[in-house]
């Protein structure tokens, strides 16, 4: 792949993750070129790019726009986070050293201190979060497991999950680390597994109360997103 395609595929990779080009809007090729600073040719690539990568959807007419995910897509997607980065728990408690628990232990204490501000500092949870996850993973040991979650991991349902969180609900998240954290100082692989399955699936039911656009009664700190 050229630079020029790399750089478009970059640019519009970030504005779907970001969320500033939101489920279903099109995506028409001369305005992407001039916002990426290349020509047509590189954006048609990084379209096709993003097309196999599930974040870009065609029609019929090949006109190109984001990709809107019904629920029963995103549920699919956590379902299938949960097996991988349960068994990725699981073989990362047990083989866990002294080195990354602790790195584990430095990244959740930075975590916990974007929750406990007021507002929480929803951005820094997130790059801890991921910080937390990618240890978990580096842990295991796996290619294959590596190679598998990067295509549900990185998907934009994912990123925005936690913009649905009220502060009980990412308090919560971080305290399902703690148990995770104690799992692992155990070596402990079924329960690592069954902590980080409980965990994803939690995350799934957040966002697809958001998505539903519920409310939950004994929750009003869910009412406000970041």
């Amino acid at each position: 792949m050229s630079r020029a395609s790399d750089r478009a595929y970059n640019t519009i990779r970030e504005m779907i993750m970001s969320g500033e080009l939101a489920p279903g809007d099109a995506l028409g090729e001369e305005a992407l070129a001039e916002r990426c600073g290349v020509s047509r040719t590189p954006v048609r690539d990084a379209l096709r790019r993003l097309e196999a990568d599930m974040l870009v959807a065609r029609t019929d007419t090949q006109r190109s726009f984001v990709a809107d995910w019904s629920l029963d897509d995103i549920a699919d997607v956590f379902e299938l986070r949960a097996m991988l980065e349960g068994h990725a728990a699981r073989r990362a408690a047990e083989r866990m050293d002294d080195g990354t628990l602790k790195a584990l232990r430095s990244c959740n204490a930075e975590l916990r201190q974007a929750v406990t501000t007021s507002p929480p500092d929803v951005d820094r949870f997130l790059e801890r979060n991921r910080e937390f996850h990618a240890l978990i993973l580096e842990m295991a040991g796996s290619r294959k497991l590596v190679s598998l979650l990067a295509s549900v991991i990185e998907q934009p349902v994912v990123w925005r999950t936690a913009h649905h969180y009220g502060e009980e609900e990412l308090r919560r998240s971080c305290g399902e680390h703690d148990e995770l954290l104690a799992a692992f100082a155990r070596r402990d692989g079924a329960w690592a597994e069954t902590i980080m399955a409980g965990h994803i699936r939690r995350a799934f039911h957040a966002y697809a109360d958001a998505h539903r656009g519920l409310t939950a009664i004994d929750s009003p700190a869910r009412k406000r997103t970041a």
